[in-house]
């Protein structure tokens, strides 16, 4: 009987510490749990209030140079954040400063632009049928005016009414011919004798080319190409007819452009009809 009491007294002993000690450990962990949730919502509360700069008696209260206040973890904060912020400023201003120096420094885009335009071929030149070349197709137009109406050259060389580019670039080309074509007595005869002059002499093609010639190539390359056919009343003295076309194209240093046509004393060679350009693009 004693050792049965015995026993039982030694049981009721180790169950009472492990209560003992479980209780401890669930007391200790709920102590903790709400010690850690205390501090969090405490550095949550004092980061929002240094972000949204409410509730900083202590900062607004004391001098930004003094002791006290430099030792305030909210005043710290914001000074890093306002050091951090004058600083991504400054180096951005600082970039801009030094690219807008840069821009002023470089030299001036120089302006390349022509304009020349018809000028009237003395009646002795008319006579004839125009200068021709064998590699191109049609006769070149040599009399443009480069200085006086409409007319200008700027950085441009006209030579041998060729435009001259003096660097390389996309350049605008455009061209502008105007015809008058008339019926010379003799085609008047061969009109009569044949009696189909509207297939023959009156619906010759009228053409405008515009060639570019390059220092590498011997033969000038043919940029751009438009006709037209004529076709008037036999009882009108002449017949009057404008050809323009223009593009984009790559040029380089020294290169030069002209235009040619297929009758070059049938052009009406007046400043507002008849006119040849180009200027740089990019």
């Amino acid at each position: 009987m004693t050792s049965s009491h015995t026993m039982q007294y030694i049981g009721l002993l180790l169950l009472a510490a492990i209560l003992l000690q479980t209780i401890a450990v669930a007391v200790t962990f709920i102590y903790f749990s709400n010690v850690l949730t205390t501090m969090k919502e405490t550095f949550s509360k004092s980061s929002v209030s240094c972000l949204m700069r409410a509730n900083l008696r202590t900062i607004k209260g004391l001098d930004t140079g003094s002791t006290e206040g430099k030792d305030d973890p909210c005043w710290q904060v914001t000074q890093q954040l306002h050091f951090l912020i004058e600083k991504s400023m400054s180096n951005r201003y600082q970039k801009e400063i030094s690219s807008a120096i840069k821009d002023q420094d470089a030299p001036p885009r120089p302006k390349i632009a022509a304009h020349v335009t018809g000028s009237y071929i003395p009646e002795a030149d008319k006579d004839g049928r125009g200068p021709s070349n064998r590699k191109v197709l049609g006769q070149k137009i040599q009399s443009w005016e480069s200085e006086k109406g409409l007319a200008f050259l700027q950085n441009v060389q006209l030579s041998d009414g060729e435009l001259v580019v003096p660097q390389p670039g996309l350049y605008y080309i455009y061209s502008q011919t105007y015809f008058r074509h008339t019926l010379t007595e003799e085609e008047e005869n061969e009109e009569e004798d044949e009696g189909a002059g509207e297939d023959t002499i009156r619906g010759r093609p009228m053409l405008q080319y515009v060639y570019k010639k390059v220092g590498s190539y011997p033969v000038p390359i043919l940029l751009m190409k438009n006709a037209r056919t004529t076709c008037w009343s036999r009882d009108a003295e002449y017949g009057l007819y404008s050809i323009y076309q223009a593009g984009l194209f790559q040029l380089g240093a020294g290169d030069r452009v002209f235009v040619t046509v297929s009758n070059v004393s049938t052009i009406d060679m007046d400043e507002k009809s008849s006119f040849f350009g180009a200027f740089l693009v990019s």
